[in-house]
């Protein structure tokens, strides 16, 4: 599977592929394109032996992992995990591992994080996740103070900050997170009324279907009235064909894909660097969510970015 800093991708792979057959050598084309011989090789051999299927990303994982620690010792090491509730630390010296192996053991089973094993039964109830792409989407609003022209106090100092950020109001940023791949989806509005709402979730379930998520089953939102009253929401929910689910009161957890979606959009856009002005930050929110969806590694999927959840459904990562 290719990675991020890939050089080629399958349309680069197709361009060296045409270049390789008009008769130039293979090593000129591998120079210009800043590869090296032998993987300009590898693809042209590919190509010859599988046609265009061959150019398609396949998995890097090894057929064979000779040295990977027996299925009996890891299932050993669940059930210490799950039954006394231990760390690595104390783990490894029973069994006789490194710790580091048993922190590997426990992050494939999904077993390194004690806060979502149940204490008493050792079962894990705190990570849930959907079966499919689109069966759930969690959406919220986060308030977000806008940047006066000439900037904020992270630029002019706290006190000249103060003073020009008086009567500038707040952008309310609109987000979507799908439960299964956790591809996301914001736009910045002015308010957080009903129309506004409404017709932000037609255009989040097109760019869901644009990415390969056809449909969406249902939407998770808080209790807020635009919510819970709003015509134009419910209106919204059946022209989507989705039903409405409202988390439990004063219960954000219950929605915490997105509310932890909303930090990351914070640290890593809204705050990671000084803005001179609101439109410039605006306009930096769709490359962090093109980033976000396709380059930014995700933790819950094993290290692979959102849209890789969508072109493989099943989820299977390691």
């Amino acid at each position: 599977m290719s990675h991020r800093n890939a050089r080629l991708t399958v349309h680069g792979r197709r361009l060296l592929i045409e270049r390789v057959r008009s008769g130039r050598p293979v090593a000129h084309v591998a120079a210009e394109m800043g590869i090296s011989r032998t993987t300009a090789h590898k693809w042209v051999r590919r190509w010859k032996q599988e046609g265009d299927a061959g150019l398609a990303d396949r998995s890097s994982r090894p057929h064979k992992t000779p040295h990977r620690t027996a299925a009996d010792v890891e299932a050993r090491v669940c059930r210490l995990r799950q039954d006394r509730k231990l760390g690595p630390a104390r783990i490894g010296p029973i069994l006789g591992l490194p710790s580091s192996t048993v922190h590997r053991i426990l992050t494939r089973h999904r077993l390194n994080r004690l806060a979502f094993l149940d204490r008493p039964t050792g079962e894990v109830i705190r990570r849930y996740e959907r079966a499919r792409p689109g069966e759930l989407v969690h959406v919220d609003v986060k308030k977000l103070g806008r940047i006066p022209a000439g900037g904020g106090h992270k630029v002019l100092g706290r006190q000249a900050g103060r003073a020009n950020r008086s009567s500038v109001g707040f952008d309310y940023i609109h987000s979507a997170v799908d439960d299964h791949t956790r591809l996301a989806y914001s736009e910045i509005h002015s308010d957080e009324k009903a129309a506004t709402c409404a017709a932000f979730l037609r255009r989040a379930a097109a760019f869901f279907a644009a990415c390969g998520i056809d449909r969406v089953e249902r939407v998770l939102t808080d209790n807020a009235w635009p919510y819970r009253k709003s015509f134009a929401w419910r209106q919204a929910l059946a022209d989507i064909g989705a039903t409405g689910k409202l988390t439990r009161i004063y219960r954000p957890q219950t929605n915490g894909k997105v509310e932890r979606f909303n930090r990351t959009l914070l640290d890593e856009w809204a705050y990671i660097r000084t803005y001179t002005s609101n439109d410039e930050r605006t306009q930096a929110l769709a490359d962090f969510i093109h980033t976000y969806n396709h380059h930014r590694c995700h933790t819950a999927l094993g290290g692979q970015p959102p849209i890789t959840r969508v072109n493989n459904p099943a989820g299977q990562y390691s």
